[in-house]
């Protein structure tokens, strides 16, 4: 975690999913509140793994949107009519419009997002998750690109910085399933039925993608309630025995 100097930080841990419509939203949402903070360049935000629908096939990079296209998963999923689903895809891309968000959910692909989910831990590692995930998130909702796919994966995260071969390497070992699988139990933990989850220094909690301002009101609130650490001494006060970079005191 970054801390800056004199100061501490604010950390954000977002569970979302990329092919959630709703999370690409509230993430820009999210960066406007965060670009009227005070405080931004204290604030540091970790994506957390939440997948939608973990039963979920991914559509082969070849393919065609399916029969009867998002309108109809969604209906499907819901157990309502192709009507009712079309009127909630055009309300979500109003939404999204209004955010500067081009949503095209007549190009959208079936995807299992678990190996989605691994890249973006791997992207942690090097700093570039947030890069990632918009990446991820415009493939998806956009260019219609199938991000369930690993070559797709490869070919997106390494266009933003990640090494391809590293990709493949980590994906083929699996190597962050544990972690994917740990966030999920988390939010299971904390009670996340839904996302976009914002978690603010596991003290503040705001479900779904909320308004600029709500979601600004929360991280006012987050800072205003931190304390710095106050140091109690014990037994020898200020001159105790301790060990630093240096050593330790004798």
């Amino acid at each position: 975690m970054y801390v800056s100097p004199g100061g501490w930080a604010v950390n954000v841990e977002i569970w979302s999913d990329v092919v959630c419509p709703w999370c690409h939203i509230g993430k820009r949402r999210f960066e406007s509140a965060l670009s009227r903070f005070a405080h931004r360049d204290q604030v540091e935000v970790d994506w957390k793994s939440f997948e939608l629908d973990p039963a979920a096939l991914s559509a082969g990079v070849a393919d065609e949107a399916p029969p009867g296209g998002y309108a109809q998963r969604l209906a499907t999923k819901y157990a309502t009519t192709t009507d009712s689903a079309q009127q909630m895809i055009e309300s979500m891309t109003a939404a999204a419009a209004a955010e500067g968000l081009d949503f095209r959910f007549d190009r959208a692909l079936p995807a299992n997002t678990f190996d989605a989910h691994q890249v973006l831990h791997l992207a942690a590692e090097h700093g570039i998750q947030d890069a990632v995930k918009e990446r991820l998130l415009r493939a998806y909702f956009t260019e219609g690109q199938a991000v369930g796919d690993r070559e797709v994966l490869v070919v997106l995260a390494a266009e933003v910085g990640l090494d391809a071969a590293e990709i493949r390497g980590s994906l083929d070992e699996q190597r962050f399933a544990e972690a994917v699988r740990a966030d999920e139990a988390e939010a299971a933990a904390l009670g996340i039925r839904g996302v976009p989850f914002f978690v603010i220094d596991r003290a503040y909690g705001v479900s779904g993608a909320q308004p600029p301002e709500q979601l600004l009101a929360a991280l006012e609130q987050a800072w205003a309630g931190r304390q710095p650490l106050q140091v109690i001494a014990s037994g020898g006060g200020s001159t105790a025995p301790a060990c630093g970079p240096d050593g330790c005191a004798v």
